[in-house]
């Protein structure tokens, strides 16, 4: 991880963390790094999601941007996967998406796109953040004729729509789904695509207003969507995160649909239809070994990567497979599109869904997960990876892998996104791996207050 740029862009409180002058000088980087090699004048799209501070860190994005002779192409509020697919419909040099996806309002975070449509490789980010951190006076800035135009993209949201639509084959008339939108960036399209493609829909969570994005909605916290989905009969409930790069369900009784699920849902589905490559899906170490037990029993073959999806994608690109994912519902469908998209995840299950007539809950019923416990620890930044050799820290975590045994995991990272450390178990009894996790949760906390 950089300097800069995490696992998933760079991130921060807006304006304090992720300020007006680092997100101007990431636009002017990006269009400097992103378009050497180009013989034309440089063309980047912006997209954002609903944040309030989406419309002052994109002032200063295009102000960035056009202030070295690049064309910035203003898309509007859209989803993260629609920065990904126009890049390459509108034949741009590079696009940039603000957004902290599912984290709080107070957040945001500036994500950048190659012009092929693919998150930027590690080597690139690194050229990017030296320029933005250690060699600024090296920007060279435009005047007169030479300095960037301001373009706004006035379809952008259908042109994206239209081509998730085209992904499917057929309709949903028959199917009544509820969707949570976050209060997030689907707010903009769901109704355009579900509605279009004759879902009876029940949408909720769909009225942003610029500071309730993933408060107590989406796909960070499912209880509403699960009451809805019952309340209103639906056959199916959608919930997407506030950029709509992740996608969640549940089936009509309110019982979650994880990405784990999802995966084993769309593994059987494609294999079975001859549309999976290799018979092999990617996922990560985060994921449930219930979905090891179903691909095992389904001749699946899986393939395992560090938890981000940039190194999920890098495994399907590696080995030409066409389906990846997280638990987190980060789903990839490598044949459509070149990042996660949760409104093209929700169409591929819906599609499922009308094409063998079975409910929800029979689809999700291919997979038994094992139950799972995830408690996050807070971390400054000085102690960042120092509980990995504290003495106590170790042997608590030694003792209750031995313990497990085969029955069940341990697995302890930091985040990439957020100032965390995440403690995740599993094992037959839930009981017995909470209180696991609650002592190497303690024992972490007490190294952190050192």
């Amino acid at each position: 991880m950089g300097r800069l740029f995490g696992t998933d862009g760079a991130r921060g409180v807006a304006i304090t963390e992720l300020t007006c002058e680092t997100a101007m000088n990431i636009g002017r980087a990006a269009a400097l790094v992103l378009t050497k090699t180009t013989n034309r004048k440089p063309k980047i799209l912006i997209g954002k999601d609903t944040r309030i501070s989406g419309d002052v860190l994109e002032a200063a994005l295009i102000a960035g941007i056009c202030s070295v002779g690049a064309d910035a192409h203003v898309l509007g509020v859209v989803p993260t996967p629609a920065v990904a697919m126009l890049v390459k419909k509108y034949e741009a040099d590079a696009g940039v998406m603000i957004s902290a996806s599912h984290n709080p309002v107070e957040f945001n975070g500036i994500k950048l796109f190659a012009g092929t449509g693919f998150k930027l490789p590690d080597a690139i980010e690194n050229e990017i953040e030296e320029l933005v951190l250690d060699n600024p006076e090296s920007i060279c800035l435009s005047s007169g004729s030479l300095i960037g135009r301001v373009v706004y993209e006035k379809n952008a949201q259908w042109d994206y729509v239209r081509y998730i639509m085209k992904t499917i084959e057929g309709d949903f008339r028959g199917l009544k789904v509820c969707i949570d939108c976050a209060n997030g960036a689907s707010s903009e399209c769901a109704e355009k695509l579900f509605k279009g493609l004759g879902a009876n829909c029940v949408f909720i969570n769909n009225k942003p207003d610029g500071t309730n994005i993933n408060a107590n909605c989406g796909s960070t916290h499912m209880d509403a969507i699960c009451k809805a989905t019952v309340d209103n009969k639906c056959h199916v409930g959608l919930a997407f995160d506030g950029d709509a790069d992740r996608c969640l369900a549940c089936d009509e009784q309110g019982n979650i649909i994880d990405g784990d699920k999802l995966l084993a849902i769309f593994s059987k589905y494609m294999k079975a239809t001859g549309k999976l490559k290799s018979n092999c899906c990617v996922v990560t170490v985060m994921t449930n070994l219930g979905f090891f037990k179903f691909a095992k029993q389904n001749g699946v073959l899986v393939a395992t990567t560090q938890v981000g999806d940039r190194y999920v994608l890098e495994e399907m690109q590696n080995g030409g497979y066409n389906l990846g994912g997280e638990q987190s519902g980060h789903i990839i469908f490598l044949d459509e599109a070149t990042t996660g998209d949760g409104e093209l995840t929700a169409v591929k299950l819906l599609e499922i869904l009308c094409k063998t007539g079975v409910k929800a809950s029979e689809l999700a019923g291919v997979m038994t997960s094992y139950p799972q416990i995830l408690k996050n620890v807070e971390i400054t930044a000085d102690k960042k990876g120092g509980w990995k050799t504290d003495e106590e820290v170790v042997n608590t975590i030694n003792m209750y892998k031995d313990k497990l045994g085969d029955d069940g995991r341990i697995l302890i990272r930091e985040s990439g996104t957020e100032p965390l450390v995440r403690v995740m178990i599993e094992g037959k009894n839930f009981g017995v791996i909470t209180e696991y996790a609650q002592n190497i949760v303690a024992a972490i906390e007490k190294f952190a207050a050192k």
